[in-house]
C-alpha cells in the first residue's frame, strides 16, 4: 500500500481506466460501467499534486463545538489536541456507517436478480434512478479496490433535485453512500462546511453522511432554516425530503451564530414549511437558561392563512379598569373566505366585539365587512353616577371588483357607518378621535358596447358634531353617448361645419333623506323621504378651427322632477323661519340656455440667461376663454318673497329684509336659477414652468423641465340683462408644485358688492362707495399647503428589495388600507425604518366661509385653521425618535401630540409609544420579537387616561 503515500503521475492514467472498465465488466452492471467511465474521464483532467489519503471516517475532520452550541459533552477532552475525532464521536460514526453498510448490503443481496429491458441489456435491480454530476476544485482519487471516489476542494455532487458541496466528498459505490466533510486553513478557520441542498430545503452542517438511495442523512452540528425560523441540532436525521428528527436542539427567529434568544429541546420533528414540534422546551436568552418549562413545543411555519387563537394583550386604564384587549379567534372557511372575532374585555364592565370577515378571489372581487359593538362603561368623577355608560357601533364594508373579470361591468362599495359618539370611545387613536365626518358609497354601474352607461349607487353622509345624516337611495344614472345625425356614414374629405352637430343624453333619478339621528324612526323616514329626477339634452357644435381661436356654439336643455313644495313663514314668536307646509306631488321645471365658446392658447417664452446659468428658461402658457350666453326666466314661478327681521329686538327700530326663496329649496336637485341671464361668461388661465440643466441627470441633454405654476385664474360672469348684481362673484384659484415637494392649493371668492350691517349685498360696487378704491370683500376662501422630505436610505439596495415588495403585495381594499393606517399613526413605533435616517411631514390648512345664519338674520364667518406635522430621526443607529401632532390655529392650542421612541435589538424591536395630548392620553410599553411566527409573543404594558 506504499502507493496511498505517493502522488500518482499521469502515466497510471491510461491503466486506470482499463482496470475501472475491466472491473465494471465483472460487476455485470451497464451503470457501474458507465459511472467508472466517467471517473476515468475526469480524473484524466485532474491534477497530480494531492497524495491519495485511504478514505477512511476516521480522517473525517471535525471544528470544534462552539461554546453557543448545543453539543454533546467531551469526557476525554484531552484527545481532543491529539485527535481530530474524539473516541465516542468516532464510534458513533463507525455506527452510524454500520447501519447503512448493513442496509446497503440488504440490497445487495436482491440485486442478485436481474431485470431485462427490452433491448435485451441486462440492468442491476440497484442501479440509480439518475446519473451522478460531480466535480471538484483541486483534485479526485479513485480506489478501484474498495469502490470509493474522494473529490478534495469545492467538491460538488447532484443526484436529481440533490444538491452536496463540501471541502472533501467520499463516494461509497458499493453502499450508495456519500459523506462530505470540511478541513482548516492554516491559521485554523473552518474551510468548506458541508451543505446539501433538496427542494426548498438546506442543510449546513460539520458532517453529512448521505444514502443516495434512499435520499435519507444523518448529520452532525447541523444548522437549516425553514421560513422565519432557523434550527440548530446536534444531531439531525433526514428522513426525507420534507421530514427531519433533531437531537439537542434549538429553535430561534436569529440569524446569528451566536442566537440572541432561542427555545432549547432534547427531541423535535421539523416538518418544512409546515410546522416544527419539540418536547419539553424552555427559551434562554443571551445563553442564559430561562426556568419556564413547558410540555411540548408546537411552532407552525407554513405560509398562507390557518385557524388559530388570537392571544390578547394586557391593558389598564383609570376609566376602563384592567383588561384584555384583541382575545379572539381566527377562523380560515375555505380558500376565499375567513373570518376574524376579537373581544376586549374591561373589569369595570364595559366591552367591545369586533366581527371582521373577510373575502377574496384573485382576479375577480375581494372585501371586507367589520362590524364593532363597544359597550362603554367609563368612572367618573362628575353627576351622581359613577360611571358613565353608553353603547355605540360601527359599520364598515368594502368591496371591489377586478376590470377584467367582467368587462364593462363594475360594483364597489366603501360603507362606513357609526354612532355620533363612536369615535370618541374609541382607546388609542388620537386620529379617530378628532374623525367628524363620514360617509358611503355603494355603487354598480354597466357599460354596453362601450357607449350607454347605466349607474345605481347609494351615498351616505354624517357629521358627528351636529348629529345630521344624509341618505340618498337609489341614485340611478343614464347617459347615451353623443349622436351626430347629419353625418355621414361614410365620406371622404373634410367634414361640413353641420356634420359635427352632436346631440347628447344623460338622465338620473334620486332619492334622499335627511335626519338628526337621536329623532330616527322608520314612520318618520317614510313620511320625509323626498325623490327627484334631472333630464339633461346637450346640443353642440365644434367649428372649424379658423385661426387661434376655437368656436364651439351650444343648446342645453333640462328639466326636473320634484316630489314636494315646501312653504316658509317668518315666525315672530319664535324669532325663526319656520316650514308651515309640505304639499307632496309631482312637480316639474325647466331651463333652456344658448351658448357661443370661445377660447384660445398663448405662448411665450424667455430664455435669454447666461451660458453659466443653471436656468435656461421660462415658459408660460395662457388659455383664455370668453362665452356668451342667454337664458330665459323659466322658473320664476316657482320663486316667492319671504320678509324677515333683522337688527334690535323692539318694534320701534326693528327692520325688515326680503329675499327671493324656491319652493324647492332643499330639494334632491334643488331649484333652477331666477331671472333671465343674457351675458358673457368669461375666465382665464395661467400655466409657468422653467426649464433647467441638471448636472447629474443626463437624459434629454442635462435640460429638465419643472413646472412651478400648474394653474392660476379667475372665473366670472356679466348679466346685461339683469335689473341689479349684474356682475358675479369672482372666483380666484391656484395650484403649484414648487421644485417638485411643496403642493400647494387654493382658492378664494371675491364679492364686489358692499354689504349691509347683517351682511347682505347692496347694489353697490366696492370700488363706488367713495371710500377708497376696493374690488370687494373676500367671502369664502381656502389654502392648503403640504410637503414632505426625507434622506437618502442608508441601503439603496435594501430600499429597492423593500419597495419592489411593497409593489408584489395583494392590493388591499380600501378597508383594509384605512384599518392599517389607523393602526400605524396609533403606533408608529412599530414601523420604523431605520434604513431612512430621517423624515420630516408638514400641512398647514386654512378654511373660512360666509354662510347665512339659521334664522335668515344675517350672515355669519366660519374659520378652521389647522397645522399638523409628523416625522422621525435616528438618534443613533439603533435608537429612533418620532413625533406627530395637530395644532388648532384658530383655537391657539395642540390637539393632538404623540410622540414615539424605538430600539433595535437585532431580533427584537422595542418601542415606547406616548399620547400626552389628546382625547385619551395614552402610554403603551413594548417589546416584541421582529419574526411574524413569534408576532404574538410580546411584552406589552398599557395604560389609558380618557378626558370627558
Amino acid at each position: 500500500m506504499e502507493k496511498y503515500g505517493r502522488k500518482i503521475s499521469s502515466k497510471y492514467v491510461v491503466a486506470l481506466i482499463f482496470t475501472a472498465l475491466f472491473f465494471s465488466v465483472t460487476f455485470n452492471s451497464p451503470a457501474n460501467y458507465s459511472s467508472f467511465l466517467r471517473f476515468g474521464k475526469f480524473l484524466a483532467f485532474s491534477r497530480d499534486t494531492t497524495p491519495i489519503r485511504p478514505p477512511s471516517l476516521d480522517t473525517i475532520p471535525r471544528r470544534p463545538f462552539r461554546k453557543d452550541s448545543i453539543n454533546i459533552a467531551r469526557k476525554d477532552s484531552a484527545n481532543i489536541g491529539r485527535d481530530t475525532v474524539p473516541r465516542d464521536a468516532a464510534a458513533e460514526d463507525s455506527a452510524i456507517l454500520a447501519a447503512i453498510s448493513r442496509d446497503s448490503i440488504e440490497r445487495r443481496k436482491d440485486s442478485i436478480r436481474k431485470i431485462t429491458d427490452t433491448m435485451g441489456i441486462t440492468i442491476s435491480k440497484d442501479t440509480l434512478a439518475a446519473p451522478i454530476d460531480y466535480s471538484a476544485t483541486d483534485s479526485m482519487v479513485m480506489n478501484v479496490h474498495e469502490k470509493t471516489i474522494t473529490l478534495y476542494n469545492g467538491a460538488k455532487t447532484k443526484y436529481q433535485d440533490a444538491n452536496l458541496e463540501a471541502y472533501k466528498i467520499q463516494m461509497d459505490q458499493e453502499r450508495n453512500v456519500v459523506i462530505a466533510s470540511h478541513t482548516r486553513d492554516t491559521a485554523g478557520n473552518v474551510v468548506g462546511l458541508p451543505k446539501i441542498v433538496q427542494s426548498d430545503n438546506t442543510m449546513q452542517s460539520d458532517t453529512i453522511v448521505y444514502d443516495i438511495k434512499t435520499q435519507k442523512a444523518i448529520t452532525r452540528d447541523t444548522y437549516t432554516q425553514s421560513g422565519d425560523l432557523f434550527v440548530h441540532a446536534d444531531r439531525m436525521k433526514k428522513v426525507s425530503k420534507e421530514e427531519y428528527f433533531a437531537l439537542r436542539g434549538r429553535f430561534t427567529t436569529c440569524n446569528l451564530d451566536t442566537p440572541h434568544f432561542a427555545f432549547i429541546s432534547n427531541k423535535m420533528k421539523l416538518i418544512n414549511q409546515k410546522m416544527a414540534i419539540s418536547g419539553p422546551i424552555h427559551p434562554e436568552f443571551e445563553g442564559v437558561p430561562v426556568p419556564i418549562y413547558l410540555p411540548f413545543g408546537f411552532f407552525p411555519i407554513s405560509t398562507g392563512r390557518h385557524s388559530g387563537l388570537l392571544p390578547p394583550q394586557f391593558t389598564a386604564s383609570p376609566q376602563y379598569g384592567v383588561g384584555l384587549e384583541g382575545l379572539g379567534y381566527y377562523k380560515v372557511l375555505n380558500d376565499y373566505f375567513d373570518v376574524t372575532m376579537r373581544t376586549n374585555i374591561y373589569s369595570y364592565g364595559g366591552y367591545s366585539i369586533f366581527f371582521t370577515p373577510t373575502y377574496r378571489k384573485r382576479y375577480a372581487y375581494s372585501g371586507q365587512l367589520n362590524f364593532t359593538w363597544q359597550n362603554t362603561r367609563t368612572l367618573t368623577d362628575a353627576g351622581k353616577d359613577a360611571y358613565v355608560t353608553g353603547k355605540t357601533y360601527s359599520l364598515n364594508w368594502s368591496h371591489t371588483v377586478d376590470s377584467k373579470a367582467r368587462p364593462g361591468t363594475n360594483f364597489s362599495a366603501n360603507v362606513n357607518i357609526a354612532s355620533t359618539k363612536f369615535n370618541q370611545y374609541v382607546l388609542n387613536n388620537p386620529t379617530l378621535n378628532y374623525q367628524n365626518q363620514l360617509s358611503s358609497s355603494i355603487t354598480y354601474s354597466k357599460t354596453w358596447d362601450g357607449k350607454y352607461n347605466l349607474s345605481v349607487s347609494a351615498n351616505h353622509n354624517q357629521n358627528n358634531l351636529t348629529r345630521l345624516v344624509n341618505f340618498s337611495f337609489p341614485n340611478l344614472s343614464f347617459s347615451a353617448p353623443t349622436v351626430y345625425p347629419f353625418q355621414k356614414k361614410e365620406f371622404v374629405g373634410e367634414q361640413k361645419w353641420y356634420e359635427k352637430l352632436g346631440v347628447g343624453l344623460s338622465t338620473s333619478i334620486s332619492g334622499g333623506e335627511s335626519f338628526y339621528d337621536s329623532l330616527f324612526n322608520f314612520k318618520h323616514l317614510l313620511d320625509t323621504f323626498q325623490w327627484g329626477a334631472n333630464n339633461s339634452i346637450p346640443i353642440s357644435v365644434t367649428l372649424p378651427l379658423k385661426g387661434p381661436i376655437q368656436v364651439s356654439p351650444g343648446i342645453s336643455l333640462s328639466n326636473r322632477v320634484y316630489s314636494r313644495k315646501l312653504f316658509r313663514q317668518y315666525d315672530p314668536a319664535t324669532n325663526k323661519v319656520d316650514t308651515v307646509r309640505i304639499v307632496k306631488g309631482i312637480y316639474t321645471a325647466e331651463d333652456m340656455a344658448f351658448s357661443l365658446s370661445l377660447s384660445s392658447a398663448i405662448f411665450g417664452t424667455f430664455q435669454n440667461f447666461g451660458k453659466n446659468s443653471t436656468l435656461r428658461g421660462i415658459r408660460h402658457v395662457i388659455r383664455p376663454t370668453l362665452s356668451i350666453s342667454y337664458k330665459p326666466d323659466l322658473s320664476g314661478s316657482y320663486y316667492y318673497n319671504l320678509t324677515t327681521p333683522w337688527g334690535a329686538t323692539d318694534s320701534a327700530t326693528k327692520t325688515t329684509h326680503t329675499q327671493r326663496v324656491s319652493y324647492f329649496d332643499g330639494s334632491t336637485y334643488g331649484p333652477f336659477g331666477e331671472g333671465v341671464f343674457g351675458g358673457v361668461s368669461f375666465g382665464l388661465d395661467n400655466h409657468f414652468e422653467i426649464k433647467v440643466h441638471s448636472k447629474k441627470d443626463t437624459t434629454d441633454g442635462g435640460i429638465k423641465k419643472l413646472p412651478i405654476i400648474d394653474g392660476v385664474g379667475f372665473q366670472g360672469s356679466y348679466n346685461y340683462l339683469a335689473d341689479s348684481f349684474k356682475l358675479s362673484p369672482i372666483s380666484f384659484y391656484l395650484r403649484s408644485t414648487l421644485f417638485e415637494k411643496i403642493n400647494i392649493t387654493g382658492s378664494a371668492s371675491l364679492d364686489p358688492y358692499i354689504s349691509d350691517t347683517a351682511g347682505f349685498d347692496r347694489n353697490i360696487y366696492a370700488w363706488q362707495q367713495g371710500k377708497g378704491f376696493s374690488l370687494g370683500r373676500i367671502t369664502s376662501g381656502n389654502v392648503a399647503v403640504s410637503t414632505s422630505f426625507k434622506s437618502k436610505a442608508k441601503d439603496a439596495k435594501k430600499e429597492q428589495e423593500r419597495l419592489k415588495q411593497q409593489q408584489d403585495q395583494i392590493p388591499m381594499t380600501v378597508e383594509e388600507q384605512q384599518a392599517q393606517l389607523n393602526y400605524i399613526r396609533s403606533n408608529p413605533a412599530e414601523f420604523t425604518d431605520f434604513n431612512i435616517p430621517w423624515t420630516l411631514n408638514l400641512s398647514f390648512a386654512l378654511n373660512f366661509t360666509n354662510t347665512r345664519r339659521p334664522d335668515f338674520s344675517g350672515f355669519q364667518t366660519n374659520v378652521t385653521s389647522s397645522f399638523n406635522w409628523s416625522g422621525d430621526f435616528n438618534l443613533t443607529e439603533k435608537w429612533k425618535v418620532g413625533m406627530q401632532g395637530y395644532y388648532d390655529l384658530h383655537l391657539q392650542q395642540i390637539q393632538s401630540l404623540s410622540l414615539a421612541i424605538t430600539r433595535d435589538m437585532h431580533c427584537w424591536q422595542m418601542s415606547i409609544n406616548v399620547t400626552p395630548v389628546g382625547l385619551n392620553h395614552f402610554f403603551n410599553f413594548t417589546i416584541n420579537p421582529k419574526a411574524g411566527i413569534l408576532q404574538d409573543l410580546k411584552i406589552n404594558r398599557t395604560r389609558y387616561f380618557y378626558n370627558q
